[in-house]
């Protein structure tokens, strides 16, 4: 459903003017960027930070992975269509949430998008279309709808075979808000969480002063066209300008619509703001799938989320409370 558009959210780290520092860590984890940073006294408390992170990532991975033969997630795809199977209640919950965003979004988000047949590809191997019927034919499978969920027991049924879920598209940012949620716990007084994009925020700069997060210029990714300050939240920019097809003068995006089979279109960068980045994450797809119009309208809706969307020619449109300052 949805490839993150790697490092097209940075971070700016202002001079530290006092004792304690901003520490850094980059690294791979669940197959993406990260960016870990913390602020600490000394370099030591800040390395036993960063290691608590990349340790909660790393748990995270392991349970919902469906690239792992021994995770939950996979064991629960491998039993399509056959029986339910009893899972954490943190994998549970997380299920649960995503049904939520699901509805929320009238099926723009779904989970179970890993049931798709992969027949688009953006690669550039691609001279035509697929037709009308391969289209609908590859998502038979999808449809949170056959996600049973049975709370008592904790137990997960996908009722078709061959059906499957993922979390591409909430995986990074449900990490993210892990990671800092356990920060917090342990004392760590502010630092970003990077996910491949997906920014976390608490606490303040070594200086007092705000994170400061830039937003990339789909259309020139050399220049930011946003500085927004961030305190205790987080935002997430999906976009297409590195993966896409053409066809017809019309302009198809890697991100597809798990209803129709259809690649979005129209839409090149959208970016959220949210409480939590296991939200901003997944409305950041709903938004490109839903569309200008309906995307803001569903945003609008909803307490304490913003979002910004370009169009395909560059035009801007936001949400009631985003005040833009253009670089």
């Amino acid at each position: 459903m949805k490839h993150f558009i790697l490092f097209s959210t940075v971070f700016l780290l202002s001079v530290n003017l006092y004792s304690q520092q901003a520490y850094t860590r980059i690294l791979k984890l669940m197959g993406s960027r990260f960016d870990i940073t913390v602020v600490a006294n000394d370099s030591v408390k800040g390395n036993q930070a960063i290691d608590l992170a990349v340790a909660e990532i790393t748990r995270i991975e392991k349970l919902i992975s469906s690239w792992d033969a021994n995770s939950q997630t996979s064991e629960i795809n491998r039993n399509s269509g056959i029986k339910p199977i009893k899972v954490d209640a943190e994998l549970f919950n997380l299920i649960e949430r995503s049904m939520g965003i699901s509805k929320l979004t009238d099926g723009a988000f779904d989970i179970s998008y890993a049931s798709m047949d992969k027949i688009w590809k953006f690669d550039g191997s691609m001279t035509e279309m697929p037709s009308e019927e391969t289209i609908k034919t590859s998502v038979a499978k999808v449809g949170f709808g056959n996600i049973v969920l049975d709370k008592e027991n904790l137990t997960v049924f996908l009722k078709l075979p061959g059906m499957k879920i993922g979390f591409g598209a909430i995986g990074k940012g449900y990490a993210a808000d892990k990671a800092k949620a356990l920060l917090m716990e342990k004392g760590v007084i502010a630092g970003i969480i990077n996910a491949s994009g997906d920014m976390n925020t608490w606490g303040k700069q070594p200086n007092g002063n705000e994170w400061t997060i830039a937003i990339t210029n789909p259309l020139n990714k050399n220049k930011v066209f946003a500085l927004f300050p961030l305190n205790e939240g987080a935002v997430v920019t999906s976009g297409n300008y590195e993966k896409f097809v053409s066809f017809n003068g019309i302009r198809y995006t890697h991100i597809i619509n798990p209803k129709t089979g259809y690649p979005a279109t129209g839409i090149i960068s959208a970016t959220v703001f949210a409480p939590k980045a296991e939200l901003a994450d997944a409305l950041a797809t709903s938004v490109f799938v839903m569309g200008i119009e309906t995307g803001i309208n569903r945003i609008n809706q909803l307490p304490k989320v913003e979002c910004i969307i370009i169009d395909e020619n560059g035009n801007i449109y936001t949400s009631e409370n985003i005040k833009i300052e253009k670089q």
